[in-house]
């Protein structure tokens, strides 16, 4: 197993970054990792559709968003592809524990501004640990192969995550906007720091 550095603690303004024994436990476990990535891709393009209906009102957020719903499920059918073609077995969802606890931090009522500042935030961060992922991967797996596939993926999550602080700013001020982005990230950075360094699972 290839090292990786370990000096990307702020990569995309992530507090705390993955640890590296992750990657060597999901090189073990492939199959398990290719079936969660497959249904994240799946939860990203219902998450946008979500986000449609929610907020239909705001044109250009939609006509911004609308494309990503293809987008997210193409990644889906192209990792259910991987899965086929290496003669795996897409396995059962599982409970997104740092999703879940992430979606606890976001607004239930006060302002829509205030609700879909958060939605967005959330959308993003999630965008941004997932591109901490895979680059570990990108950088970590000894094959060639899946170095390519995950950095694809890589720089893919690395422009949904711009995309949805540059749709905050759009629509909140910019200074609300750090201030409650450096608030998702203390609060994402107590989530890692809890959960048990597991190579079955993308987060």
């Amino acid at each position: 197993m290839k090292k990786i550095s370990n000096d990307t603690k702020t990569i995309l303004g992530l507090k705390l970054p993955t640890d590296p024994r992750w990657v060597n436990l999901a090189a073990v476990s492939l199959e398990t990792i290719l079936t969660d990535h497959a249904y994240c891709e799946q939860k990203a393009a219902t998450t946008c559709i979500s986000v449609i209906q929610k907020f239909p009102h705001y044109p250009n957020l939609v006509a911004t968003i609308a494309p990503l719903v293809t987008e997210e499920w193409g990644h889906f059918r192209m990792v259910l592809a991987e899965i086929k073609k290496h003669h795996l077995v897409l396995g059962r969802q599982r409970k997104d524990f740092y999703v879940n606890k992430l979606m606890d931090f976001c607004q239930k009522g006060g302002s829509e501004l205030g609700r879909l500042l958060d939605q967005l935030l959330l959308m993003a961060l999630i965008e941004a640990r997932s591109c901490e992922r895979f680059k570990r991967l990108s950088e970590g797996l000894e094959d060639v192969y899946w170095q390519k596939f995950y950095r694809l993926f890589m720089e893919s999550e690395a422009g949904h995550y711009t995309l949805f602080i540059k749709l905050a700013k759009k629509y909140i001020p910019k200074q609300d906007v750090y201030k409650r982005w450096q608030e998702f990230l203390n609060y994402e950075a107590g989530i890692m720091k809890a959960l048990m360094v597991s190579g079955d699972r993308i987060h």
